[in-house]
């Protein structure tokens, strides 16, 4: 993960009052290219999670979200339009217009 996803999934855990919790990041068949992200909040990691850490920031993986996840970068983007994470997942081969969904 980004220093900048760092800085804020640690404002969601200050937010939320959840100090052992962190951004559930995962994999979902669907929209326009087959797969999409699911992000959520977790207050802590399930039983086989892959925890991540980064300066007291944390994500959580499930196994099977992992295999299409190995190697992205998570990052934090904010501009004038729009504010949120964004993936950096070299596994993608093709990716819709809306960058929501891809293939690999």
């Amino acid at each position: 993960m980004s220093e900048k996803a760092a800085v804020r999934i640690r404002a969601l855990s200050t937010e939320k009052g959840t100090p052992n919790g962190g951004l559930r990041l995962g994999v979902k068949g669907g929209g326009c290219s087959g797969l999409s992200y699911v992000i959520d909040w977790a207050a802590e990691p399930s039983k086989h999670d892959q925890v991540i850490e980064r300066d007291g920031a944390r994500l959580f993986v499930d196994p099977k979200s992992a295999v299409f996840l190995a190697g992205t970068v998570v990052d934090w983007q904010q501009t004038l339009m729009q504010s949120g994470f964004v993936f950096r997942n070299p596994n993608v081969k093709s990716a819709c217009g809306c960058g929501e969904s891809f293939t690999i």
